[in-house]
């Protein structure tokens, strides 16, 4: 498995000098797993094109696109698509109601859309899990409004033993999502990239929870970033060490 980050918060000074990529506020990863290219979110202003091309990947060649959810910073630039072919698209079905309609019309026009409320196996042993069921007492997946959000989802990649999750801001909560890849997989938790609203000024005891779950569950890959401060990193940091990834970074497992 080959994961390249297309576009992140931040860049690593090494990555800005010597090929002059370019940051944003949002997410997007080109995902190689299986002999299967994903496209997994589009950020918000176009770098993940921008970067690709830098990195010399080929966006034509991507078998499925992927949106984590409807927020700008994930999903709304793929309306300012490149692709020369239809690719098929996955998504919660909520989020054509979410996007603006101009938009929503546009992507059911260019693309092959396949949506669901239960899990699919979209490649062999990658699954889309659609619907996160809300397990804890402590938070039910809102956000700034308290309004729940109902599409927000994540894949989960099952190995032999293990399963891999890649997320996009958990709104659905981290803990919720990799129960659910596990039960869906039927496998242990082997790693996370994990973009969530993590603030730690917001709930320490949750921060504290979240850490203890990952130690529990003996996690050996763990990516957080995106919408996670500083302060909630470094207390992660301290307990699980790990590697910081950035716009360029490659991850390969």
């Amino acid at each position: 498995m080959k994961i390249t980050v297309l576009c992140e918060n931040s860049v690593c000074m090494d990555y800005e000098c010597k090929y002059d990529i370019k940051a944003e506020h949002g997410l997007s990863l080109f995902v190689e797993v299986n002999g299967k290219k994903i496209l997994f979110d589009t950020g918000s202003k176009g770098q993940y094109v921008r970067n690709a091309k830098i990195f010399g990947i080929d966006l034509q060649k991507t078998d499925f696109v992927v949106l984590s959810h409807n927020h700008e910073d994930h999903s709304w630039w793929l309306v300012f698509h490149n692709f020369r072919a239809k690719k098929k698209i996955i998504f919660h079905p909520q989020v054509l109601k979410d996007l603006p309609s101009k938009e929503a019309k546009k992507i059911q026009k260019e693309f092959k859309v396949i949506t669901s409320t239960t899990p699919i196996e979209f490649v062999p042993n990658i699954f889309f899990l659609w619907d996160i069921p809300l397990t804890t007492s402590f938070e039910t997946g809102k956000y700034r409004t308290w309004k729940k959000i109902i599409d927000d989802s994540a894949i989960a990649i099952k190995t032999p033993k293990w399963v891999f999750v890649i997320t996009g801001c958990s709104h659905s909560w981290i803990w919720n999502i990799c129960e659910y890849a596990k039960k869906v997989t039927g496998q242990k938790l082997l790693g996370v990239i994990w973009w969530f609203h993590l603030f730690s000024t917001w709930d320490r005891k949750i921060l504290e929870w979240i850490i203890q779950y990952f130690k529990k569950e003996k996690v050996k890959y763990l990516y957080p970033m995106h919408c996670v401060d500083f302060e909630a990193m470094m207390s992660i940091y301290k307990e699980i060490p790990f590697e910081k990834l950035w716009t360029g970074s490659i991850i390969e497992i």
